[in-house]
C-alpha cells in the first residue's frame, strides 16, 4: 500500500477533501491531509484565494513543505488546485519520491527544477472546459509535464467545473470522481 500526502485547495480543508482521502483509506492507503489554512475554510474560491493571497502564495508552499518534514521521502505527492502546489514541488524535489497526483492543476515544470525527475509517474486530472485549468495555462502545462515524465498521464473529464472531486462543494460531480478515484486507485496500487 502506498503512503500519500494530500494537499487542500484554495478553500481549506473542507468535509470534501477529507472525504476523498477516506476513499484512498479506504483502500488500504496511509493519507496524511496537512491543513494549511490553520482550520479556516472558506465558502468560495474568490474568498480562498484571497486568504492565499493575505498570507502569501509563498507561505503557503512553505507550510505544505513544512507538513511533511519527518515523513519518509517514499511518498506519494497529491494536491487539489492551490495545493498542487506543494505537491508538485515535492515530487519533483524529493529524493525517493513515489508518485504525484496532480487535481484541477498544473504548473510549469520549470518552476521547480529543470526536468521531471526519471522514474517519477504522475496523474493529471481536471475538466477539459475548466476555464480556471484550461485558460490559465495549466493544461499546456499538464501536456508539456506528461510527454516529460517516464509515465505520465493526463486524464480529461467532460465538463467546466473546478473542484469537481470535492463532494462538499457546489461543482461536486458524482460521476466524474467515481472514475477518478478508480484511476487513482490503479495509480497507487503500482507504487
Amino acid at each position: 500500500m502506498a503512503e500519500v500526502v494530500l494537499f487542500h485547495h484554495a478553500l481549506g480543508l473542507t468535509p470534501g477533501v477529507v472525504a476523498f482521502a477516506d476513499a484512498l483509506r479506504q483502500a488500504g492507503h496511509t493519507v496524511h491531509t496537512p491543513d494549511m489554512y490553520d482550520g479556516r475554510t472558506f465558502a468560495t474560491v474568490d474568498e480562498g484565494v484571497a486568504h492565499a493571497r493575505e498570507i502569501g502564495f509563498g507561505e503557503v508552499l512553505e507550510r505544505g513543505l513544512r507538513a511533511v518534514e519527518g515523513l519518509p521521502g517514499d511518498l506519494v505527492y497529491g494536491g487539489f488546485s492551490l495545493g498542487v502546489l506543494p505537491a508538485q514541488k515535492l515530487a519533483q524535489t524529493t529524493a525517493g519520491a513515489r508518485g504525484a497526483l496532480l487535481f484541477h492543476g498544473c504548473v510549469p515544470v520549470s518552476e521547480f527544477s529543470s526536468a521531471w525527475p526519471a522514474g517519477v509517474p504522475v496523474q493529471v486530472h481536471a475538466m477539459d472546459a475548466d476555464p480556471s485549468f484550461v485558460d490559465e495555462g495549466d493544461i499546456d502545462a499538464a501536456r508539456a509535464l506528461v510527454d516529460e515524465a517516464d509515465a505520465g498521464e493526463l486524464y480529461l473529464y467532460a465538463g467546466g467545473r473546478h473542484l469537481f472531486s470535492d463532494n462538499s462543494l457546489a461543482d461536486y460531480d458524482a460521476d466524474a470522481t467515481t472514475l477518478l478515484i478508480k484511476r487513482v486507485l490503479a495509480f497507487l496500487g503500482a507504487r
